[in-house]
């Protein structure tokens, strides 16, 4: 394998892989591996999906295999973003034995999880296929994998919101009580030369001072349909608004058909469960 496994700018793969393996290795390595499994040994195996996955991150599974096993031979059945059944295989794997071994757990931890989060990211995206909404991740991610994670709800079919707090303005309701008000806060930012300035409302009286001061985005927090469709008039088109707070698969679709651009959902990163992958010895 030769470059970064998957398509993240700033993801240095070989740094998480080496210490992903480090972190399981600990200062004694895979004593049960080098204990029970002889030197010379060769495993010939298949990672494979126990449930119906959207498949994030399978390279980089598979570089945790070619890191300590360079010879190994790896044979991808399957890329990121596809849906597969249970029983389907993502590769097949074949090299030593005790590399193969030592490497199984940190690969299929980190394929479980990026697995997991874009097959929660799916269900909520076809939950509102027909609605013109475009679904949003957030900044609620794992410390030291935003990256990974937010990669994962692409691979799901959902788009980025900000990756951090350099790309956007994003006025809360603490901006707002500090800075002593909707208008001042946006006005601030505006006069700080910031072009994307984002504001949370939760009330409807907070939508027009927003909007004057310079709102380029006006988030709508925590509103029921009826109150996101007035919301949605009185913005009449002039920015992007996206609902949040409260989103679930069942409420969702509601949501989308206030006729909001955007809906973001923490719990794709949040709370996703981990897919139900497995790695079998099939012999050589």
């Amino acid at each position: 394998m030769s470059g970064s496994p998957v398509a993240i700018p700033g993801f240095d793969d070989a740094a998480f892989v080496a210490g992903t393996l480090a972190e399981d290795l600990g200062e004694r390595g895979d004593i049960t591996s080098a204990a029970v499994i002889p030197a010379d040994a060769r495993f010939t195996g298949f990672m494979t999906a126990r449930e119906r996955i959207v498949v994030a991150g399978a390279s980089l599974a598979a570089a945790f295999f070619t890191r300590l096993d360079p010879k190994a031979s790896l044979d991808m059945m399957v890329g990121d973003g596809d849906v597969v059944e249970p029983g389907a295989a993502l590769m097949r794997i074949e090299g030593q034995a005790r590399a193969l071994l030592t490497a199984e757990r940190s690969a299929l931890n980190t394929l479980q999880h990026l697995s997991g989060i874009a097959t929660l990211t799916r269900t909520y995206v076809d939950a509102i296929a027909e609605t013109g909404a475009v679904l949003l991740d957030t900044r609620k991610t794992t410390p030291g994998l935003r990256l990974l994670e937010k990669y994962a709800t692409r691979m799901g079919g959902a788009r980025n919101h900000r990756m951090g707090l350099w790309d956007a303005a994003m006025i809360k309701d603490n901006h707002v009580a500090v800075a002593g008000g909707v208008r001042p806060a946006v006005q601030r930012a505006v006069a700080a030369g910031i072009d994307r300035i984002i504001v949370e409302v939760d009330r409807l009286d907070q939508i027009t001072p927003a909007l004057d001061a310079g709102a380029t985005w006006l988030l709508l927090d925590n509103m029921e349909a009826d109150l996101l469709r007035q919301a949605v008039a009185l913005v009449g088109g002039r920015v992007p608004t996206e609902a949040s707070g409260g989103v679930s698969l069942q409420t969702i679709c509601g949501i989308a058909e206030a006729g909001v651009t955007y809906i973001s959902v923490g719990r794709l990163t949040q709370s996703a469960p981990a897919v139900d992958i497995g790695l079998d010895f099939v012999g050589i």
